[in-house]
């Protein structure tokens, strides 16, 4: 069944970097072919922690290429403004969250693709998750946490009276233990964006607009970001041909290529079903999925083009950044012809393309 007005990727086997603009070029090394390259010395155990490492936040596929990519060029802000710079890994959700709350916002960017087994890029830093952002706007500041770098950003451009740096000491972390007991840090505010009143009811005319931001941008990162693995790795087969895609760009030899396909997609296959038992998913992952998109749907309406009204508003640009790691993929393909996503998402693109062309 071919999905009205647009071809959505009809190559099921290509990833979602190879289906942007020409502008762009990420490459396509993966990190578990990475880890392979050691397969015959212990390299099959570092290729399966590389991979839980990398799907530990519900990512699909995932880059590790250990180099600098300039999507975006700090140097060409004037002197003075916000200059950032992100760590990430190219398809995680929450990594795609940020940039695509950055792209439509026209902030120019700094990317360093962080290698998911190693992490030296982020050597730096005591917080060893992505995405982290460092941001410079007088001083140099560092924000940990998807939602409390969009959040505190978003403050940063709305609010004039404070420092980012004071704005960043407003999500201060909180340390909790999972139910697993493991010791964890959260970010108990990161949904608020802190202004003053008058800030507050320019951006927010009535209460009920804020409160339902808040709702949707927690259910993008507590549900919908948890159903991209288990959905993107469903069977072998869609595990094996993601891979199968990522050894031919990466242009491994036979022998590294062999256990980066291989090894990689056995590994993601049977990571995706401890996250399907994890989160109490449907023996038909797709279902979960198709639900999550419709209610989305049904909350934003027949009535307004985006949850914000004329324009995205948070909850818009976390959902979206979230389902386009899965573009180029089966599950994508599936999603575009099962739910009705596809009006609200195409909104979505054409106007952060047209954010982005304008930078």
């Amino acid at each position: 069944m071919a999905v009205a007005g647009r071809a959505w990727r009809a190559a099921a086997l290509l990833p979602p970097w190879r289906l942007r603009a020409p502008r762009r070029d990420y490459g396509a090394v993966a990190a578990a072919a990475a880890a392979a390259a050691a397969a015959g010395g212990g390299g099959g155990g570092r290729l399966l922690l590389g991979a839980a490492f990398a799907l530990g936040g519900g990512a699909g596929l995932y880059l590790a290429a250990r180099h600098r990519l300039r999507e975006h060029s700090a140097a060409e802000l004037p002197a003075g403004s916000l200059q950032l710079t992100l760590y990430q890994y190219k398809t995680c959700p929450f990594c795609s969250k940020v940039r695509a709350f950055l792209d439509y916002h026209g902030l120019p960017y700094e990317i360093v693709e962080v290698n998911p087994i190693m992490r030296k890029e982020i050597k730096f830093s005591s917080y060893r998750k992505v995405p982290i952002l460092l941001a410079n706007a007088g001083s140099p500041v560092q924000l940990n946490d998807s939602s409390v770098i969009i959040s505190a950003i978003k403050t940063y451009l709305i609010s004039k009276r404070n420092s980012l740096e004071e704005i960043v000491s407003f999500y201060p972390p909180m340390k909790t233990v999972t139910e697993q007991g493991k010791e964890v840090f959260e970010y108990g505010n990161k949904y608020w964006l802190m202004l003053d009143e008058k800030e507050t009811k320019r951006i927010y005319p009535v209460k009920e607009v804020r409160v339902e931001e808040m709702k949707w941008r927690k259910w993008a990162d507590d549900w919908l970001v948890h159903l991209i693995s288990p959905n993107v790795y469903r069977t072998p087969r869609e595990a094996l041909a993601s891979f199968d895609y990522i050894v031919r760009e990466g242009k491994f030899g036979t022998v590294e290529g062999f256990f980066a396909k291989y090894m990689g997609a056995f590994a993601m296959f049977f990571i995706s079903k401890r996250l399907k038992k994890r989160h109490h998913l449907q023996d038909n992952v797709r279902e979960d999925l198709y639900e999550a998109v419709n209610e989305w749907v049904k909350a934003v309406g027949k009535h307004r083009l985006f949850m914000g009204g004329n324009q995205p508003n948070l909850a818009d640009l976390a959902v979206y950044g979230v389902l386009r790691v899965m573009e180029g993929l089966e599950a994508f393909d599936d999603m575009m012809v099962h739910t009705k996503i596809q009006p609200w998402y195409q909104r979505m693109e054409e106007v952060i393309q047209k954010a982005e062309a304008a930078v």
